[in-house]
């Protein structure tokens, strides 16, 4: 392999480094995250979903106290006040409910997204989520890899079976920059967390099963669409909550009341 090469391939095993160290270090107001506090619904659906999930379970905890039903063509409106909560996101996302909207336009909207982002500060700090200015930076250090090689490749002009040897150093950079631009937000912690979550709490049989309101809530943030589709498959269908509408048909009760469907806390 031609010497300068190798210079480009320690430049991108360089910029891994940089990328690894910058997903990986906390900030110094990161600490590790306490294992004998879970964290309220909408953020474990923020950890599992983005900002549609933590949305997708406040309005859950809204209709549950008829502060929110579905409207027309899919969208959500207001149904009177927030009820009595003092949960930020589920403030944030009623204040922002001036008319209905679709779920896709209510999670942008300025209250709804100033409430989300204050729980992102939250979760950051507790060593859950990775910061946006450091994933960025990382990203951009992973996008450069693969160019890193090419323009090595490119100047070095390899031939034969020195190209063979080229291509084959050149391609462990560029697998590992691929692999770590796909890592979700969420940290190893968080992930660990809603594993341990969901191995506690598995999604019932039937919505018979639960009789607490809050268990939705939390059911709703761990497994998304199927939970929404077993215990609020109307509202969900016609507030339009579903990522996947088809998965309403595998259990579709007739109503959504029951038990489950209700929110009893004070």
């Amino acid at each position: 392999m031609p010497t300068g090469m190798w210079w480009f391939i320690g430049a991108a095993c360089g910029q891994l480094l940089c990328a690894v160290l910058l997903l990986r270090t906390r900030s110094r107001e990161s600490g590790a995250p306490r294992t004998d506090e879970v964290p309220p619904p909408q953020a474990l659906a923020l950890l599992r979903g983005g900002r549609r999930a933590a949305v997708t379970v406040a309005l859950v905890a809204l209709h549950q106290r008829g502060a929110v039903a579905a409207g027309r063509k899919h969208t959500i409106r207001a149904n009177g006040g927030p009820g009595r909560t003092r949960d930020p996101v589920q403030l944030g996302v009623h204040r922002a409910l001036h008319r209905a909207f679709p779920l896709r336009d209510l999670v942008l909207r300025p209250e709804a997204r100033r409430a989300v982002d204050a729980l992102h500060v939250e979760l950051r700090a507790t060593g859950l989520l990775r910061s946006p200015a450091r994933r960025g930076a990382a990203g951009a250090l992973l996008g450069c890899v693969p160019l890193t090689v090419g323009v090595g490749a490119y100047a070095t002009a390899p031939s034969g079976g020195v190209l063979t040897v080229v291509f084959t150093a050149g391609a462990l950079p560029v697998l590992v920059a691929v692999v770590l631009l796909r890592l979700p937000p969420a940290t190893r912690a968080a992930r660990q967390l809603l594993a341990d979550l969901r191995e506690r709490h598995p999604l019932p049989a039937h919505r018979r099963e639960v009789t607490d309101g809050r268990l939705v809530q939390l059911y709703v943030a761990l497994y998304g669409d199927p939970a929404l589709a077993m215990f609020l498959p109307r509202f969900s269908w016609e507030g339009g909550l579903l990522d996947r509408p088809w998965e309403v048909v595998r259990n579709r009760p007739p109503t959504d009341r029951g038990p489950a469907a209700g929110d009893r806390p004070g």
